[in-house]
């Protein structure tokens, strides 16, 4: 919880059911020491109140834009600068279409027009809603925004159906927020040129130029996981977060690389001042990082599915009563490690990753000899370990002729130390 304590998020409830769950995630939050300011919507009041935010928050609850006696310093500005998170839960079909226009009619659009911070959404809704193509097309905007997302997941509606678009509950969104916090802990953020123009009040003297060891290097990096399809509304997936992934991609930025950050649907935005192309599926993320060489170094560090189904349904299999499950044929996705470690145009430096759950290190040796990589960053990801999603790492640094254990250390720390690693061995191949 040390990434948490002390951090702030600034809370916005849509006007969905799921609403009543969102007491459950302040009370969550204020236990792990984050600050909470709420902002409830017009169609969130109707299914939980001002006072039991408030109440639960220690803090105000804040329900009209109009707000005379605030809005004499600008305080919509302030509220939606002021934290380090900011959250819309539930995020309503009309809360995603009104933050892929720009709308800012009132208090809760205004603030995500007006924010300069990350946004986390938990969209909401019902499941023809959510597989909408306008629903579907604002997603993806949202998304090229460098919104990220947890979940929706599958389940009963409120409506009586069922399918995928139920919030994701408290303690996932909970998780969300603290792998996103943990992204963001360290080290300070550098603008981009875009974000510039979008913050004029921002004097250009206060805005660090690019430098350190890396300064004229291209490093690409992958992170997140990838989704396979099974249909138009499932996937094969796995758990990662994408906070190491974007950890590094922020420590190789910081010494003064030019990232090319390939990633896939991940919960932990993608940090400031580096290239982000977003893929979904393993081979789209094998395209986009061919697309993106020639580079200085590569750092592998996505979960990409092993496997995909060979032909995804066009539409949404449903049960037929015959109790028998439908049998899925899978094939093997490109192997993206394999194929840039004996690319024409290779980097002078490939690093994997194996997440491993028994035999760790001999794992990772031999995922170095037959990938054919420089290095590998082994972890243990296994249940009992916290790393997959969570915000501390255990690595260990595989090289040819060496096997470097490091200690347990929060994910933006193991992104530094292996970035500098990275950058004093370019330094000795340039030699």
């Amino acid at each position: 919880m040390t990434a948490m304590q002390g951090k702030r998020v600034l809370l916005i409830v849509g006007g969905g059911i799921a609403a009543f769950k969102l007491p459950e995630l302040v009370r969550l939050l204020r236990k792990a020491g984050v600050g909470v300011a709420s902002v409830l919507t017009e169609g969130g009041a109707q299914f939980v109140t001002p006072l039991t935010l408030s109440s639960l928050a220690g803090e105000a609850c804040h329900t009209e834009l109009w707000d005379l006696t605030r809005e004499a310093e600008m305080g919509h500005i302030q509220l939606s600068r002021s934290a380090d998170l900011v959250v819309v839960a539930p995020a309503t079909a009309d809360m995603m279409a009104k933050m892929a226009s720009g709308l800012a009619g009132d208090l809760a659009s205004t603030l995500l027009l007006a924010t300069d911070k990350p946004v986390l959404i938990a969209p909401a809704m019902n499941v023809r809603m959510w597989g909408h193509p306008a629903t579907r097309r604002n997603r993806q905007i949202l998304q090229d925004d460098g919104i990220s997302f947890v979940g929706p997941g599958e389940g009963d509606m409120a409506c009586g159906e069922w399918g995928e678009g139920r919030m994701a509950e408290p303690h996932e969104i909970f998780e969300a927020i603290r792998d996103a916090l943990s992204a963001r802990a360290e080290p300070p953020l550098r603008l981009t040129s875009d974000q510039l123009q979008l913050a004029p009040d921002t004097a250009p003297a206060a805005i660090a130029a690019p430098s350190g060891p890396l300064l004229g290097r291209h490093v690409v990096v992958t992170s997140g996981p990838t989704h396979e399809p099974i249909d138009p509304v499932r996937y094969i997936a796995n758990r990662s977060s994408g906070a190491q992934g974007a950890a590094i991609a922020a420590a190789l930025r910081d010494l003064g690389a030019r990232v090319s950050f390939v990633t896939g649907p991940a919960v932990v935005p993608p940090p400031a001042g580096v290239q982000v192309i977003r893929v979904e599926t393993a081979a789209e993320m094998r395209a986009a990082v061919e697309a993106a060489l020639p580079a200085d170094a590569a750092v592998m560090a996505a979960a990409v599915a092993d496997w995909r189904v060979v032909n995804a349904a066009g539409q949404k299999m449903k049960k037929d009563g015959s109790d028998r499950p439908p049998t899925l044929e899978m094939t093997e996705n490109p192997d993206i490690l394999a194929w840039v470690s004996r690319a024409e145009r290779r980097p002078l430096l490939v690093v994997g990753f194996a997440a491993e759950t028994d035999d760790v290190v001999a794992n990772a040796v031999a995922k170095r000899q037959r990938k054919g990589c420089d290095w590998i960053v082994a972890n243990d990801v296994s249940p009992d370990s916290g790393v997959m999603g969570g915000a501390d790492n255990t690595a260990i640094l595989v090289s040819e002729n060496n096997v470097e254990h490091w200690p347990r250390l929060p994910k933006a720390e193991v992104g530094r130390r292996l970035a500098e690693r990275i950058a004093a061995r370019l330094a000795e191949i340039a030699g």
